[in-house]
């Protein structure tokens, strides 16, 4: 229940950032968000300051390092997610956005890693699904189709660094430093190239507030807590449902339509997405038990 929570908690996110972007621009609303965001956990790693010390295996510094280094990435992830929002629906980022999850093992072939064969299926049913969602006449992507496209690449990236850095550090820690970094860097850059106004900033209060406290703040903690209790295939099936979610929400709330044809599309990706999610739910079922007997 806590990891369908934080699904649609994400899924609805899609919905507050392109509300957003409507008075601030990206970078502006990322730092924003992002710092709101470090704000909420940081009273999570002081509480659990006393476990932490026992978790972290390497020097300080390096743990510095880590969260340097992914928070760079998020940096990249998210401004060029927020870049392509300004341009593109609710639904489309949500669906493109769900990409990473195919992109991830499909990665792991340059890390020499063995990537199962419904990679493959599933890669190409993600594939049509772009081209029958983003791809229009005379084989042309909109703007901001593309920028999502390109932030589901580095989001694939995000994913593989947790996956070894978490190993590093205690993974709270890890959160907290990425999004301070994060939001830093986005502030830096939207004082450098955006308009800072302060009436516009209040305009958008209530989509910064979501995006920083649930999306960032909450639904995070929500995903700490809830993989206590459901091994990681299981939580990545339920955790990849936001993209449906924010086809809801663009539905409902913004009021955004798909034709027949963006809808074929959706279906092929979550179908993609759910074959790879679905392979490795058995894949680990059936190493427990082996590992078990």
């Amino acid at each position: 229940m806590l990891l369908t929570l934080a699904a649609i908690i994400w899924g609805f996110a899609f919905v507050a950032q392109k509300v957003g972007m409507e008075y601030i621009g990206p970078f502006l609303f990322n730092g924003i968000r992002f710092i709101m965001g470090s704000l909420i956990l940081l009273p999570v790693v002081l509480l659990m300051k006393p476990k932490k010390e026992k978790l972290i295996r390497s020097s300080k510094r390096n743990n510095y390092l880590f969260g340097l280094l992914l928070g760079t990435i998020l940096f990249l992830a998210s401004s060029a997610q927020q870049i392509g929002m300004v341009s593109t629906t609710a639904g489309n980022a949500g669906f493109i956005t769900g990409l990473y999850v195919i992109f991830v093992p499909i990665f792991g072939i340059i890390l020499k890693q063995l990537v199962p064969k419904i990679i493959w299926p599933a890669a190409a049913l993600a594939i049509a699904g772009l081209y029958l969602l983003s791809v229009k006449e005379g084989f042309t992507m909109s703007v901001g189709d593309i920028w999502v496209s390109i932030s589901a690449v580095l989001w694939a990236v995000h994913v593989l660094l947790v996956g070894y850095l978490s190993k590093q550090i205690d993974p709270i820690l890890l959160a907290l430093q990425q999004f301070l970094v994060c939001g830093i860097l986005s502030l830096i850059t939207a004082f450098s190239f955006e308009i800072i106004d302060l009436n516009s900033i209040m305009f958008a209060w209530g989509p910064l507030l979501y995006g920083g406290i649930l999306s960032v703040g909450v639904a995070f903690t929500l995903q700490v807590v809830g993989q206590k209790n459901a091994h990681p295939a299981s939580a990545s099936l339920i955790l990849s449902a936001e993209s449906l979610f924010a086809a809801v929400g663009g539905w409902l709330i913004l009021n955004e339509q798909m034709s027949i044809r963006a809808l074929l599309g959706c279906a092929f990706i979550l179908t993609g997405i759910i074959l790879v999610q679905v392979y490795q739910y058995y894949s680990y079922k059936k190493l427990s038990l082996k590992k078990s007997s």
